[in-house]
C-alpha cells in the first residue's frame, strides 16, 4: 500500500489537468474490470460485476486532482505571479516548492511585509524560478503547477502532498482487487475536478445513475496540540461520516457502515466535519437525488504541502469498503 500510495502522491495532476494521474491509475486496474471509461470530464470509470439479486448500483469515487496554483503573469525579472486551483491557503505556500506540468520548478517568494507577524496574500507573492526576464522565465501564462513535496515514510504514518485524495484513489484501487463476489453492481469512479467544485462527480453520477453512492476522502483531525475542536484522531480507524459542510449522509447508510464495521470487528470513527464537503454531495444531489454516505481517511495538516494520513487507517478503510460491497447493503 505504502508504495502504491508513493507512485500516486508524486505524480502531478491538478484540478483539470488529471491526464498524467489518471493514466497511472488506469495502469493499476485494467486487470482487474470489466469495462474502462473516461469520460468528457476525464473521470476514469471502472465497472465490474452485475447487479444480483437483491443488489444495488454502487458507484463509489474517490477524486485524483490536487490543489495548485496557475500562472497569471510574469514580470519584467521574469518573476511568475499566479492564482489557486481549489483551496490554497496563504500561510501554507510561502517557501513552498512547485513543479509545472512541464516539469519546471520554482519556489514562492513573497513582498516585504510591513509587519513580520501578518501572512503575505495570494496577490503579494510569487514564483521564483531563477530567471532574470520573461523570456528566461521557462513557464507563461496559463501554466499549472502542484506543490512539490515527496513521500515520506515514518513507519505507520506517512507524509506527502495530495494525500488528498491519492490516498482514497489508492484505497479505490485495493477495494476493486480484493472484492471477487459482489451482489452489486459496481462503479469505481476516479473523479475530476473535485477541489474546484465536485465537477467530476457531478457529471459521472449523472451518467452512471447509481442506486447508491460513497466517497471516499479525507477528513480533518482533532488531534494535534491546540488543534479543531474535532472527535477524529490518527490510528482509531477510518472515520464514517454523519455530516459535512455540504452534505447529511443518509443514516440508512451510515448505520450500514457501522453495523460492517462492527460485524467485521474493524475500528472506525463518527465523523461531524464542520467545513468542506466531498464526492458524496454531488452523487447525493445527481438526478432525482439517491443514498450517499462517504468513508473518510483522519488526516493532519489538510491542503498543506505535508499532509500525514496513518496507514493502519488507509488498510482498515479498504477492509470496511471492501466488506461494505461484498455483501448486500440493506437501507432500513
Amino acid at each position: 500500500m505504502k508504495s502504491l500510495i508513493k507512485k500516486l502522491v508524486e505524480t502531478v495532476g491538478p484540478s483539470g489537468y488529471e491526464s498524467k494521474i489518471r493514466e497511472v491509475i488506469r495502469g493499476e486496474v485494467e486487470g482487474f474490470a470489466d469495462e474502462i471509461q473516461v469520460d468528457a470530464m476525464g473521470n476514469l470509470i471502472i465497472k465490474k460485476g452485475e447487479k444480483k439479486e437483491g443488489g444495488l448500483r454502487v458507484m463509489l469515487s474517490a477524486h485524483i486532482d490536487e490543489i495548485g496554483v496557475m500562472v497569471t503573469h510574469v514580470d519584467k525579472n521574469g518573476f511568475a505571479r499566479f492564482t489557486t486551483i481549489g483551496g490554497v491557503r496563504p500561510h501554507t505556500c510561502y517557501g513552498s516548492r512547485v513543479r509545472f506540468l512541464n516539469g519546471s520548478a520554482g519556489v514562492i517568494g513573497g513582498e516585504r511585509l510591513e509587519n513580520a507577524n501578518h501572512v503575505h496574500t495570494i496577490e503579494s507573492m510569487y514564483i521564483d524560478l531563477g530567471a532574470s526576464n520573461p523570456e528566461d522565465c521557462p513557464v507563461k501564462v496559463g501554466d499549472v503547477a502542484a506543490f512539490d513535496r515527496p513521500f515520506e515514510d515514518l513507519g505507520n504514518r506517512v507524509i506527502s502532498k495530495a494525500m488528498d485524495d491519492r490516498v482514497c484513489s489508492a484505497i479505490l484501487i485495493e477495494t476493486l482487487k480484493l472484492v471477487k463476489n459482489s451482489p452489486h453492481e459496481l462503479f469505481f469512479v476516479f473523479s475530476t475536478q473535485e477541489e474546484v467544485g465536485l465537477r467530476g462527480a457531478t457529471t459521472a453520477a449523472y451518467a452512471i445513475d447509481p442506486d447508491l453512492g460513497i466517497a471516499a476522502d479525507v477528513t480533518m483531525s482533532g488531534d494535534t496540540p491546540r488543534g479543531i475542536k474535532m472527535d477524529i484522531s490518527l490510528g482509531k480507524g477510518p472515520a464514517i461520516k454523519v455530516k459535512d459542510g455540504g452534505m447529511l449522509a443518509d443514516p440508512r447508510l451510515v448505520d450500514a457502515m457501522v453495523q460492517c464495521a462492527v460485524k467485521h470487528k474493524i475500528p472506525y470513527q463518527m465523523e461531524v466535519l464542520l467545513g468542506g464537503t466531498t464526492d458524496a454531495k454531488a452523487m447525493q444531489i445527481s438526478r432525482a437525488g439517491m443514498p450517499a454516505g462517504c468513508v473518510s481517511v483522519p488526516t493532519r495538516y489538510v491542503h498543506t504541502p505535508s499532509e500525514m494520513v496513518d496507514i493502519n487507517d488507509v488498510n482498515n478503510a479498504v477492509k470496511l469498503l471492501s466488506a461494505l460491497i461484498s455483501e448486500p447493503i440493506k437501507l432500513v
